[in-house]
């Protein structure tokens, strides 16, 4: 189906949500139609966000506005649904547009499996109708879906609609850039050349299949390196967890910007612990590039100061390899906790692999390290 006659059905003003490959024609279509314009679309830090966000716009005008994620998000929708939008408290209506990652019978990555199990019936857990939309729904099909919601949404409950791979199309594409010239892959084999023995947790995307094909150029072997290949944003706290009960090893994160806004109270946490032995890289090219390239909020964060504002002890930034350098020899002495932001471009090659390892012979591997 055309994106353009599935938003012309949906029939809204207000779009904000958390970008997913598989509505990437989606989400294009909207930065195109509201460029610039957070009244009428906004990318959300996360699903939670994005869902008090509308709950907002709705208290705002009575009209009713749309949350879109990867079906991975719906964790992060649970609070605000049963206990904000449900109808037995504010009965705020709302349409969630939700990418489905790990549909079965569709061959997906490890992490998306099990969630694409559950992504309908936990819908119906949560009491919100739902409808899929496949590469063979007619527009009447999807009228008669949206008018069989008016009566769920007239009476202040939610809906969604299900998007299967490749159930959306667009010609339209959007190419995101930033003013970074420094690969991110370039700026991990750096990291690798001066981390030695020390333990990495890596964040869910491009930056954990490219730490494991590094990793492999390298004949180094994967013990080294938790690959948080799921869990969004949540690296920086299982590395904390490591830190604090192994205060003889040295830990490192490698988190990205969309993840670390996902959850950035996680930096207060660290910060109130006060792990020596954790040092915090945070790979920022402005964007959630794994699913699409598209902008975060990084652009107007700074996260070195952030980062000092939360207790860590000392914060550095590096936009390109000179710099990186002189960070890293920084580094090999500092007490953490300790950021350092770089800046890197957006893109990686077009031949990056997955993981050839499942994530339980990670888990085995890296504990046994």
């Amino acid at each position: 189906m055309n994106v353009e006659t599935f938003l012309r059905v949906l029939g809204a003003d207000f779009y904000t949500g958390v970008p997913d490959s598989l509505l990437k024609a989606f989400v294009n279509e909207l930065l195109h139609r509201y460029p610039n314009d957070p009244r009428h679309h906004i990318i959300a830090a996360n699903e939670g966000n994005a869902a008090a966000i509308a709950a907002g716009y709705h208290l705002a005008t009575g009209k009713i506005p749309v949350v879109y994620l990867q079906n991975s998000g719906e964790g992060n929708l649970v609070n605000p649904v049963a206990s904000l939008l449900h109808p037995d408290v504010y009965a705020i209506p709302c349409i969630f547009v939700i990418g489905w990652r790990g549909e079965p019978g569709v061959h997906d990555e490890p992490q998306h499996v099990f969630q694409g199990k559950i992504t309908r019936s936990l819908l119906d857990v949560l009491d919100i109708p739902s409808v899929v939309v496949r590469k063979d729904t007619t527009e009447a099909d999807l009228r008669k879906a949206r008018t069989t919601f008016d009566e769920a949404l007239m009476a202040g409950r939610q809906v969604a609609f299900v998007i299967e791979k490749g159930a959306l199309a667009s010609e339209r594409a959007i190419a995101w850039k930033n003013q970074y010239t420094l690969p991110r892959e370039r700026a991990l084999e750096m990291l690798l050349d001066d981390t030695g023995d020390a333990a990495i947790v890596a964040t869910t995307g491009k930056a954990s299949r490219e730490l494991y094909e590094l990793r492999e150029r390298r004949g180094e072997g994967h013990g080294h390196d938790f690959l948080t290949v799921g869990s969004m944003g949540h690296a920086s706290s299982i590395a904390l967890g490591i830190a604090l009960q192994r205060a003889d090893a040295r830990i490192y994160i490698v988190d990205g910007d969309g993840a670390a806004l996902m959850h950035m109270g996680a930096l207060a946490v660290i910060g109130q612990a006060q792990p020596k032995n954790l040092i915090h890289i945070l790979i920022d090219n402005e964007a959630h590039e794994s699913v699409g390239g598209f902008p975060t909020a990084a652009k107007n964060v700074n996260f070195a100061a952030v980062a000092k504002a939360c207790g860590y002890r000392a914060s550095y930034e590096a936009e390109n390899e000179a710099e990186l350098r002189k960070a890293l020899v920084s580094l090999r002495t500092e007490e953490g906790p300790v950021l350092l932001v770089i800046h890197s471009a957006i893109g990686a090659r077009n031949d990056l692999g997955r993981p050839r390892t499942t994530p339980q012979e990670n888990k085995q591997a890296f504990m046994l390290h």
